[in-house]
């Protein structure tokens, strides 16, 4: 459903469309205000279905990205959309530490209430802080009929993106490099329990380990990369890291092992990720950065309707190496394109 419908880019199109940003990051802030109230009442099958219906319109992190992506300037926008990340995982360690002890000490109602209320303190943010419309109005060229008759759900216009230059064949190396990494992100809670027996503590202070690692590259890292060094060098960077990330990950025996390639792991997939939705954004115009921001998260579901059907065979079949030595495979051979593309424009 994730795939076929894509929610999110349903309202990064109408962000494009109508210019109004706030209304709709108002919209999703209520939704999850609405989801915790809901939360209290799920006492039944029927009602834990229910209560998720205002996750359709829930999709803060997109929502901020685009914010982030309309008031930056285009050569800041990979550090912009990278400190966002750094603020999204503080909030995520957070509320799960806090939200823990809430439901220790006063239990779910209560954490629940919280949830919504934290939901209702973000929308004031909002109202405070994020101005009515984040697009710069560009000069009068169309008129409002032809803004109406440009439809929400347009092929044609998601085909017109990808003929602006570079946006084919950056979209491309998204997917293609995406897919061993994914593969593995989905498929680590089955490694994590087969292959590391780990118990569901420690595979909890794996996870905070992740989180911690990913935070610390975002924050502090990818803001300096960017502003030393061109985006498309980074781009081949994070691929090639990945590429041996694949490699140490096939051939790794025990957690520890796994530990030692978290860091790597973690710098190439950030790196990619953000540098990858900046060259995107800064490929098309402003006004079509929201639909942009809105296909690159569709690969998210891409990667994870295939990625377990590919991971549960690569792993049963023949084991954690087979998918380590996919992703060596795949991104090296990527690398290895783009360089030589790039040796070839140099000596053009």
């Amino acid at each position: 459903m994730q795939l076929a419908a894509r929610p999110l880019s349903i309202w990064r199109r109408n962000w494009d469309l109508t210019l109004c940003g706030l209304a709709i990051y108002k919209l999703q802030l209520v939704s999850s205000s609405c989801l915790g109230v809901l939360c209290l009442e799920a006492d039944s099958p029927a009602m834990l279905f229910l209560h998720k219906l205002p996750t359709v319109v829930m999709h803060v992190l997109p929502a901020s990205q685009m914010v982030v992506a309309d008031l930056s300037e285009p050569e800041k926008r990979a550090d912009a959309l990278s400190k966002l990340g750094l603020c999204f995982g503080i909030g995520m360690i957070a509320g799960s530490t806090l939200g823990g002890h809430l439901v220790t000490s006063y239990g779910e109602r209560f954490a629940a209430y919280g949830g919504a209320a934290g939901s209702a303190f973000s929308l004031l943010l909002v109202l405070s802080f994020i101005p009515q419309s984040t697009k710069v109005q560009s000069p009068a060229t169309k008129t409002d009929s032809e803004t109406k008759r440009k439809s929400i759900f347009s092929l044609g216009e998601i085909t017109r993106l990808m003929k602006f230059p570079g946006v084919t064949a950056t979209f491309l190396v998204k997917i293609v490099t995406g897919l061993p990494s994914g593969i593995f992100q989905v498929m680590f809670s089955i490694i994590a329990l087969e292959f590391f027996k780990l118990t569901a503590e420690q595979n909890g202070y794996i996870m905070a380990y992740f989180g911690i690692t990913q935070m610390v590259i975002q924050g502090g890292v990818i803001g300096r990369l960017t502003a030393r060094y061109n985006e498309r060098s980074l781009l081949l960077l994070s691929i090639g890291i990945s590429a041996f990330v694949g490699l140490a990950q096939a051939y790794m025996q025990n957690v520890f092992h796994f530990c030692l390639t978290v860091v790597p792991m973690m710098f190439s997939l950030s790196v990619f990720n953000v540098i990858t939705d900046s060259l995107l954004t800064k490929s098309v115009p402003s006004s079509d950065t929201g639909t942009m921001l809105g296909l690159c998260a569709s690969v998210q579901s891409l990667l994870r309707t295939v990625g377990p059907t590919i991971g549960g065979f690569l792993y049963v079949n023949y084991g954690i190496f087979s998918i380590g030595f996919l992703q060596f495979i795949v991104n090296g051979a990527v690398f290895l394109y783009l360089l030589r593309r790039r040796l070839n424009k140099k000596a053009e």
